[in-house]
Order: C-alpha cells, then structure tokens, then sequence
C-alpha cells in the first residue's frame, strides 16, 4: 500500500529494542532475506548533492521525475510528515532453474530479458510483504504512522539501504550485499515509531572496476555514476521515444533490461535463489528467440506478461526492442521476413526501427556474398 496510513489498534508501551529484534524476524518470516532500520533524520547532505550533480549533467535523460520532488528523496519527513525512521528490506529475486545469463547473451538469436524481470511484477509483491509487516508492527505497539515503498515513490532507496547498513553502494550504483551480492530487490517502510537503528557498513569493491569494463556502452562514466542515457536498462525500459542510432548496435540481444555489470561482479557469486514463486521463469522467458517474441501479436504481449514488469512498457516499444536485437542477430532469410512482415506497422517508432534492422541485416548478408 503506497499511502501514509495509521494503525489503530489499542496503544500499547512498548519496548522499541525488543519490537526492533521482533520486526527483523518477522522481516525473515515474511521471505526478506535481511531487514535494517535507519535514523530518517540521518545525514544525507553528500547523497543530496551527488543527485542535484547528476541531475544537473543531465544524466537522468527523460526521467523526469527524477527531477520534480528535491530533497523529498533525502528527507522522508518532507515526503511524509512525522516520518523518524526508515526500515529497509530485500528479498532475493534470482530464478530457479533460469537458463545461464551468458549462454543467452552470448546467442545473438535469443532474447536477453534481465532475471528480475523473468516473473512477476516486484512492486506489488514486495509491498504487500511491507504491509504484513507494518501489520505485525501494529498488532504489538497499536496506533502508529506508516508508508510502505518498492521503487513506487520519490525515496532514494539505495541510499537509504546503505544508512541502514544493509549493504554498500557498488561502483554500478546497485546496493551489494557479502551475503547476497546485488541481485534482490529493495523495500522500505516510513514510520513514526522511534527504534533503535543499525550501523552502516563497509565499501568492499575496494579496486575492482570489473562492472565499469564489462559494461557494453561504457554507462558507468566513473565509479559509482552512470549515465542513465547509455544505459541499456534506461534505453530498453524508460526511453520512450527511438533508441540513439550509435547505441543500437551496443545493445546486442538484450531485450530489456541489462545484467552485465551484476554477472561479473564478484560478489555476486553468493547470490540467492529465490524461495518466492512469484519470481520463478514465466512464459520461458528465461530462454527464447527473438523470432517467436517478435512474432507476439498485441493480445498475446497483453496477456502472456499480465502481471509482469515488463507489460508497462507497451506493445510498440517491446517490437522496437526486438528490432534492435533482431538487427544485430546473425543474417538468416526467416530474420529479414519477418522484419519485412513488420515495415508498415502501424508505429512509427517500430516501422523506423525495423528499418534499422532490415539495413543492418543487409549489411550482413552482403558480407556474406563477399
């Protein structure tokens, strides 16, 4: 639930050390693989300039909301009023029994969809468990103020992890974790009550760079900054409008999203399967040719990824995805038939596409002759 609520059962005295001990267990009970509290008042002024920094590169592109709320991200009393600590949470998403990462990336006819996107939309998922917990919460101290959040608000959730103690930020900007390297997603509650909090913990990239080499259009621009307009998640998800011709290339087969700086990192050799169903491979997504997504009609895209992250981008911008991967993929006859079944679409941002990738096919193919 993504709105300031108030629990209003009989209040109770309460003994803030035990309830915090209580709320990390039922954090674990609830599936979150570890549960932090941090000071809401806590000094945010270096994670404050560093956004209003990159905000003035420009490097948040078209994520305009990225823009419009201030220190409302930093300040969660400004965003909700009353707000004393910051309770953050993750729960591993990593899917059993997925096909490996670089044997799909590494086949330019198949399609590289991110493993957090694989199943089920997080958001609600990880709100509702939030919500079991603000639940358990009330039944012990009674009435108190809450708000619960998964990458739903303005709240800058890896600095707030990281106050926590939670885990550090990585030179990829992800929270990474000893125990569970950086692949779970993160929640977070705003509350009244005012518990004792955790320490932050120590930086443990020390000077590997491995993410900023690996990544395929060079995003991370330094350590711990990236340019959200090369990369290949912004790219493939958030940018609306036609992917940059130069960048196309770059992109490889990857569909949507973009794992290449988590599957090198070495931290990440202690990733967690999920015990969450909801996070499991749907629709053998996990390992799939572009040729049979490209060829989703409109009612098949809408009902084959119901409930999954990956349906909120629409049906135009998923064929202009898999036209780009398309375009890269090895020459074969059945690719540019099926480019060609596609160049009157009635998207204009497909039909340019598709002609991108019809020309770089073209290009292959006469290579070939030669």
């Amino acid at each position: 639930m993504d709105v300031m609520q108030e629990h209003t059962s009989v209040e109770k005295l309460t003994d803030y050390a035990a309830l915090a001990q209580a709320i990390k267990a039922w954090g674990r009970e609830l599936g979150f693989h570890d549960t932090r509290i941090a000071d809401a008042n806590a000094d945010m002024t270096a994670v404050e300039s560093g956004l209003f920094n990159w905000l003035e590169h420009g490097y948040h592109g078209d994520m305009d909301y990225m823009a419009k709320h201030g220190t409302k991200r930093t300040r969660p009393a400004e965003l909700e009023p009353g707000t004393l600590r910051v309770i953050s949470v993750c729960i591993n998403y990593q899917p059993p029994a997925a096909k490996k990462s670089w044997d799909v990336i590494r086949d330019g006819e198949r399609a590289f969809i991110s493993r957090y996107a694989l199943g089920r939309d997080y958001h609600k998922v990880v709100r509702a468990r939030l919500q079991k917990l603000a639940d358990k919460i009330g039944a012990q101290v009674g009435s108190f103020q809450y708000r619960v959040f998964s990458d739903s608000a303005p709240v800058m959730e890896v600095a707030w992890a990281q106050k926590a103690g939670l885990g550090w930020k990585g030179k990829h900007t992800l929270l990474l974790t000893r125990q569970a390297g950086s692949m779970f997603f993160l929640g977070e509650m705003y509350l009244d009550l005012p518990l004792p909090v955790d320490e932050e913990t120590t930086n443990y990239c020390g000077s590997c760079t491995r993410c900023i080499d690996i990544c395929p259009t060079q995003a991370i621009v330094a350590p711990y900054l990236v340019d959200a307009r090369r990369c290949i998640s912004y790219l493939t998800i958030e940018l609306k409008s036609s992917i940059p011709v130069e960048l196309r290339p770059l992109i490889g087969n990857r569909i949507y999203g973009c794992d290449d700086c988590q599957l090198v990192c070495p931290w990440n050799k202690y990733a967690k399967l999920t015990a969450e169903n909801d996070f499991h491979v749907r629709n053998g997504l996990d390992d799939v040719s572009l040729l049979d997504l490209f060829g989703w009609t409109q009612e098949m895209f809408e009902t084959k990824l119901a409930g999954s992250p990956i349906r909120r981008i629409g049906y135009a911008q998923w064929l202009r995805n898999i036209a780009v991967g398309l375009g890269n993929a090895p020459y074969t006859e059945a690719i540019v038939q099926a480019l060609q079944a596609r160049v009157d679409d009635e998207s204009e941002l497909v039909r340019e596409h598709v002609h991108w990738a019809l020309q770089q096919q073209d290009q292959k193919r006469t290579a070939i002759l030669e």
